[in-house]
């Protein structure tokens, strides 16, 4: 039978599917079907969130370290407490996790208060522990802390402690967590003033900076790397509500570089890849709901960058 001009197309056009496909690289045409790997890292990463965020909070993170290959979990300590008993609930969910990946190790995260919960584990289960990195933390104490301190101080302490672990507990429960979970606001407040920070490092010392806003080894004595960032403008976005709160308490900084609760350079610790992202406090987990700058800063992209680093130190 004498073929067509018609009966050749399909001939034709798999001989040209077949000349593309077998063209490697030049073209990039096939790179789509490639499995995105870039937030892959050996180890999986747990979140740690701060004051009054008992899961953590971290607005749209898992899934955009998770779409890239990363395993994240989202880890849940007391809401109002200090860095031991946090630290040691979060060994222990950690524990869980390694028995449930098979991993040898994880990232930790830990965003404010939580920053201190990550440390605690880092320093004191170091076997368990890849990284450490800390967000929009006062490693050396925070003005507002000392200031909440010396109202508490003197014959009305023990009134005003009970009315503030009343209130606490109170927001804890308006907030859905568990109205049986221990808290402790002095405990919060001793442990994030400059004494107790300094009390803490004193106990932990792994990615301390070596001198006054300055970086510290991003590999420790304990075989834990350290990093950190933070933001460096408390106020980003006229529709978040916080922003406003961030704006106010920017004077109690005395001028310098903040993110309306924490100074640039109380927030090193470890490496610092940066002390000036155009973030406020919340903005640094894409908080409220992602209502962050619209120039500069994706603060879910900080985080894709920084899975991707560890992975490409084989982590």
């Amino acid at each position: 039978m004498t073929r067509t001009k018609h009966s050749l197309i399909p001939a034709f056009m798999l001989a040209a599917l077949f000349s593309i496909a077998s063209a490697p690289a030049q073209a990039g045409w096939f790179d789509w079907l490639k499995k995105d790997t870039y937030t892959a890292t050996q180890y999986p990463f747990a979140l740690a969130g701060g004051l009054g965020a008992p899961d953590g909070n971290f607005y749209r993170v898992p899934e955009e370290l998770r779409r890239s290959g990363a395993k994240v979990f989202i880890t849940e300590q007391a809401a109002f407490h200090g860095p031991e008993v946090r630290g040691e609930q979060l060994a222990r969910e950690v524990e869980e996790i390694l028995a449930a990946t098979g991993a040898g190790k994880v990232h930790l995260i830990g965003h404010s208060q939580g920053a201190q919960t990550v440390r605690y584990v880092g320093s004191v289960y170091p076997q368990y522990v890849a990284s450490v990195t800390t967000l929009s933390y006062a490693h050396n104490g925070s003005k507002i802390a000392d200031l909440a301190l010396q109202v508490t101080d003197g014959p009305i302490q023990q009134p005003l402690t009970d009315i503030i672990d009343t209130f606490t507990s109170f927001a804890y429960q308006w907030l859905g967590g568990d109205h049986n979970e221990e808290h402790d606001m002095m405990a919060v407040l001793n442990s994030t003033s400059t004494e107790g920070t300094a009390q803490f490092t004193a106990q932990h010392p792994y990615g301390a900076p070596t001198e006054e806003c300055g970086q510290g080894p991003e590999l420790a004595e304990n075989g834990v790397r350290y990093y950190s960032w933070s933001g460096g403008t408390p106020f980003t976005n006229v529709l978040d509500p916080t922003d406003y709160v961030w704006a106010l308490m920017d004077p109690l900084h005395g001028g310098e570089s903040n993110d309306g609760m924490v100074g640039s350079c109380a927030s090193h610790w470890g490496q610092v890849i940066r002390d000036d992202y155009r973030m406020n406090h919340m903005d640094a987990i894409n908080h409220v709901f992602g209502l962050v700058s619209p120039f500069e800063t994706n603060p879910t992209a900080l985080f894709r960058q920084h899975a991707n680093r560890l992975k490409n130190k084989g982590l």
